[in-house]
């Protein structure tokens, strides 16, 4: 049973007062017994949440046991996880700012502390966080990922987070999983969205501009703006947006064929530079939908940004990254996803430039923060149609249900499971999303976890013959995707999941070297010239035949009433086991 706000206040007032949270930014030092009590700094205040994946409720969210650092990343932010993340950042064990950093005792910690999240929630402390600051020195950004991941927004198409974003003032957005609309859909929200849509990094390809419909850059052919400046009470600001770079090799190119993407860091210098040249502002930030390892290495190229503030890998950082370059130090933070944490980045701005900064990063406790009653009229009128499909019971859930780490999650396992039982399959996949929310044991599964985990526009699931060696392929390919020594190289997301399948996985190894020792679950080895019966989902190139996954899921759940996992396939791993990015690990490390 979760405690009450009171009880919660008075806890972290004990706390406080014990020393318990000696260098703790969420347990509010210098304001004993209020956990949003931020003291404010500077003359400039930048408002940061990301990867909220169209949660507009409260849910519960694991943060993973397994986010390996390898070659330049090994021990590096972010790739920590349990007591080395909070060593790294000095986090006392156990406690609110603990749970909320980290998966340690997790279904525990979450029945005490409630859940997280919520727009609602959210908006009270973004109108906080403002009216204490200044509301004209402080800018709310959005790093992407807002458009997608619940029922409502996939059958709103997105305006139901545009119209939430709108009411929680977001001044300045750029994307990733947006994209995976229609175009003219993606048209049609931007322009209903009252903040500015950036992205530097998304042009109009030179064959389709003859005939392009939509505004665009002519001599540059972006087509959306790169970047906006913004008075801060006096404080001059550009804000840079950085979407997704690998939009059309992620995810269907098909929605989107008239776009390209990329990192495109060279251009991000040739414009900071003609910002800082031609606009004079005191403070350069870039929004980014990059990942943090990208970020962090664009951080270390580009010179001339004061703060990227990043998205999509769905890293919470109590702390910033200090990036040394050629032109100085650049912050690289992140937020971490579905509206669990705001980040807070004051500046402290003389003589044109920064001189100085704080930074926190404040999680949203549902239990702790008063619902705003605009946001919630309007949560409660975008779910109304939609409730007794949302709410309907499909299981229990016999431990936690979760999805975010490198490797199979328990959610995960149970698609796999499904996709391989009702299509009588010996192989299943599933992608390494990691987005979805969490449910805790003894909870009912609802419908909307299911769309939690699978709402989007490309659900449809697939039954084929495939050889060994191309299921190995598929492996290999994710696996240097995740674990290519070059951050420039890796698209987010973690492993492809499993079903029916163990392996052996080396991340050091190089690519085509990583992955051995396949056999299916009875232990009979794959042969890579046999074909073998493998069902999935969420194909990024032509359509799929089949049902959408989140029906097969729930046609699984609804069978069997409880939602047991007789096996979870997590791949042994070797060449990791002191690796500060694995703890608690569910398989095999040698």
């Amino acid at each position: 049973m979760s405690i009450n706000r009171r009880e919660f206040l008075q806890l972290i007032s004990a706390a406080a007062a014990a020393g318990l949270f000696p260098t703790s930014s969420l347990a509010a030092k210098k304001q004993p017994g209020s956990l949003y009590e931020v003291p404010n700094y500077g003359n400039a205040r930048f408002l940061h949440f990301t990867d909220c994946h169209a949660q507009l409720m409260p849910v519960y969210f694991r943060e993973p046991n397994v986010n390996l650092g390898i070659h330049g990343m090994l021990g590096n932010a972010p790739h920590l996880v349990g007591e080395k993340l909070l060593q790294h950042f000095g986090v006392k064990s156990g406690g609110i700012e603990a749970h909320a950093l980290s998966y340690l005792g997790f279904d525990k910690e979450a029945a005490k502390y409630g859940k997280i999240g919520g727009f609602a929630h959210l908006a009270t402390l973004i109108k906080q966080l403002r009216d204490g600051f200044g509301k004209d020195k402080t800018l709310l950004l959005d790093g992407g990922d807002t458009w997608q991941g619940s029922g409502t927004s996939l059958w709103t198409r997105g305006m139901d987070m545009v119209e939430a974003c709108n009411l929680l003032g977001v001044d300045v957005m750029t994307g990733h999983w947006e994209f995976t609309y229609r175009e003219e859909e993606i048209i049609a929200n931007i322009d209903a969205f009252k903040g500015d849509f950036l992205a530097q990094n998304v042009k109009v390809k030179e064959e389709a501009s003859f005939d392009y419909e939509h505004d665009y850059n002519e001599d540059t052919y972006r087509a959306f703006k790169p970047y906006v400046i913004k008075d801060m009470g006096g404080v001059r600001a550009a804000v840079i947006g950085q979407a997704f770079p690998y939009t059309p090799i992620a995810n269907p190119s098909r929605f989107i064929p008239n776009w390209t993407f990329g990192i495109n860091d060279q251009e991000m210098q040739a414009l900071v530079d003609q910002i800082r040249a031609e606009e004079k502002p005191d403070v350069v930030v870039v929004i980014s939908h990059n990942g943090m390892d990208v970020d962090l290495k664009m951080a270390s190229r580009v010179t001339g940004i004061d703060a990227i503030m990043g998205g999509h890998t769905h890293d919470g950082m109590p702390a910033p990254t200090e990036v040394k370059n050629p032109g100085g130090v650049t912050l690289v933070t992140n937020a971490g996803s579905n509206g669990k944490f705001v980040g807070v980045l004051d500046f402290d701005v003389k003589n044109g430039k920064v001189s100085g900064y704080k930074y926190n990063l404040l999680p949203v406790f549902s239990e702790l923060l008063a619902a705003d009653s605009a946001m919630t009229a309007h949560i409660e009128t975008v779910r109304a149609p939609h409730l007794s499909k949302l709410q309907e019971e499909l299981a229990v859930a016999d431990q936690v249900m979760f999805r975010r780490g490198n490797f199979n999650g328990t959610f995960d396992q149970l698609i796999c499971d499904a996709l391989r039982v009702q299509g009588d399959a010996q192989i299943s996949l599933s992608p390494g999303f990691r987005w979805g929310t969490s449910v805790l044991p003894g909870q009912a599964i609802t419908m909307e976890h299911i769309m939690d985990q699978t709402g989007m526009t490309y659900p449809e699931t697939y039954m084929r013959e495939m050889k060994g060696r191309d299921v190995h392929l598929i492996l290999e390919d994710v696996c240097d995707n995740l674990f290519n020594e070059d951050p420039y190289r890796q698209q987010g997301g973690d492993m492809v999941r499993v079903g029916g399948l163990d392996y052996v996985c080396d991340p050091t190894a190089k690519m085509g070297q990583r992955i051995k020792d396949m056999t299916l679950d009875d232990g009979t080895k794959i042969d890579m010239e046999k074909n073998y019966k493998v069902a999935g989902w969420a194909t990024v190139g032509s359509q799929s035949p089949g049902a959408p996954v989140w029906d097969v899921v729930a046609d699984y759940l609804r069978d069997r009433k409880t939602a047991k996992l007789d096996k979870i396939n997590t791949p042994k791993l070797v060449n990791v086991k002191d690796n500060p990015g694995l703890a608690e690990y569910m398989g095999a490390v040698v």
